[in-house]
């Protein structure tokens, strides 16, 4: 069985469901496989569809779930509920392939994960016969808030509170989440930045003031600190694989690069993670936009938040502190809790810290960054429609510009697949000023106007926002976060007992 260990203290042991159900370890540390001892060859995926895919890949790793509970979860998920059958379609472009993550419910990424997690957490749950209330803390820089939303909506035992940065987030972003139905759903913003966010929701899982407001509530995480995050995100990597071998692209073996718009690190490491298990990957491209803490350090191998934090057009990947990261330096380090515990002390005190030669040369043996600015994204938004009739969000641009730079710079024209992470249509005016240079104020005038200019029809989930009652207006300060959650904790238990 595949066992979970804290990154920061190895002697915490977890099995996967209850991984899922613990989320964040009490020390702050992420649960992370022990050790990878199963192995997924591609050719055993292939002609699968999206779901049979996902049973293979999510059982491998979460193995204490039998086959069955992992085949209704997966079915549960990936259904109409998406747009296409294909769940993942692959697009091609210039010098390469989008792989389309946006076609679920709330048109972002984050729904391949957050449309399933819910169903293994409630899983896990029969498994303990437990009755207490979940309690899903998350924070979001702007997707992860509203797939959480929708995926816990009225789940039974559980209440999901959501926490973003007031500004930081696009105005769709922002309505998606403040529309949110469910009786079990909170949204609150704060006067900070991502970063904030992520700090509160870590801190709770420790912070005596909400602890002890939990009398039958156990707090989780819907954010990619937890491994039912983390593990159906792998899922997409080896399905589109199988795509490029079914379409006589590739031969079943031969490598292929993936370029990953990257802020908080989960998705590139679901990356790492399936080439660990098999898949034949030959370079993962990190690509950040002008917080480009993450290109700096794959470089040097030095991580520093000094530095100014910049508010973008791509403000998924707005985030200075990428939690993943530490999974991935956990496993480089061959599980060495203290060296790590070590790092994320001197970031929290100091701001930066820096990994050994040893450690950096096994990243640059899989990962590369490349970050890009403000007018290179747009550029690319505007001649990838003007050239190939294809729109693409900030945060997709992203991913193309880095893919091209790559490629130019190294020559290594190895086929290569961008992660699309977002419909163009949730960031609708920086993506309208991009092609046509006239900037418009109503996000919905812009969505309109995008739509006839493209051909390409809004999905529906966005359409409907604009007539959709506001539910959710709470705005705190960030040093109030853990009494809002304790608060929020309190009102749990009240109702509970």
């Amino acid at each position: 069985m595949t066992r979970y260990i804290s990154t920061r203290n190895t002697a915490d042991v977890l099995s996967g469901h209850e991984a899922v159900i613990a989320g964040l370890a009490k020390d702050g540390g992420l649960y992370t496989p022990e050790s990878i001892d199963v192995t997924i060859r591609p050719e055993e995926i292939l002609n699968d569809s999206y779901q049979e895919c996902a049973v293979k890949i999510i059982h491998a790793l979460l193995d204490d779930y039998t086959e069955e509970e992992i085949r209704e979860c997966a079915i549960g998920a990936y259904d109409e509920k998406f747009d296409t059958d294909a769940i993942v379609p692959l697009r091609g472009i210039r010098s390469g392939w989008l792989m389309e993550l946006w076609h679920g419910p709330t048109s972002a990424f984050k729904d391949i994960a957050l449309t399933i997690l819910p169903r293994l957490l409630t899983c896990a749950y029969q498994k303990e016969n437990r009755n207490d209330i979940v309690s899903i803390l998350t924070a979001t820089s702007g997707d992860t808030g509203k797939a959480a939303l929708s995926g816990f909506a009225d789940v039974p035992h559980t209440a999901i509170t959501v926490f973003y940065p007031e500004i930081g987030v696009s105005p769709i972003q922002k309505k998606q989440m403040a529309t949110s139905k469910g009786d079990n759903v909170e949204v609150i913003a704060v006067k900070g930045n991502f970063d904030d966010c992520q700090r509160m929701v870590k801190e709770a899982v420790s912070s005596k003031e909400v602890l002890d407001a939990c009398k039958g509530v156990t707090i989780s995480s819907a954010n990619s600190i937890n491994v039912g995050r983390l593990v159906p995100q792998i899922v997409y990597y080896y399905y589109s694989y199988g795509e490029l071998v079914s379409h006589d692209i590739i031969r079943c073996g031969e490598p292929v690069n993936f370029i990953v718009p990257t802020g908080n690190f989960g998705d590139i490491l679901a990356g790492y993670l399936a080439k660990r298990i098999g898949l034949p990957i030959n370079k993962l491209i990190c690509a950040s936009n002008s917080n480009n803490v993450l290109t700096d350090f794959l470089e040097t191998g030095h991580y520093s938040l000094d530095r100014e934090f910049i508010t973008t057009m791509s403000p998924s990947m707005d985030i200075l502190i990428s939690s993943n990261l530490e999974r991935l330096l956990f496993m480089l380090s061959g599980n060495n809790d203290v060296k790590i515990s070590a790092m994320m002390d001197s970031l929290k005190q100091k701001g930066s810290y820096r990994i050994d030669d040893v450690m950096l040369q096994k990243l640059k043996e899989t990962f590369k960054g490349y970050w890009t600015s403000e007018e290179q994204c747009a550029a690319t938004i505007h001649d990838l429609f003007v050239e190939q009739n294809t729109l693409i969000d900030p945060h997709t641009a992203v991913g193309v510009s880095a893919m091209e730079r790559y490629q130019k710079e190294t020559g290594d024209f190895t086929p290569a697949i961008v992660l699309s992470t977002a419909s163009p249509y949730k960031f609708c005016k920086d993506v309208y000023f991009s092609i046509t240079g006239e900037r418009l104020d109503d996000d919905f005038e812009a969505m309109d106007a995008l739509e006839k200019l493209s051909g390409v029809k809004v999905p529906a989930n966005l359409a409907e926002l604009k007539n959709l009652e506001v539910r959710f207006t709470r705005s705190i300060e960030k040093e109030d976060g853990l009494h809002a959650i304790a608060e929020r904790m309190k009102g749990l238990s009240d109702a509970q007992n």
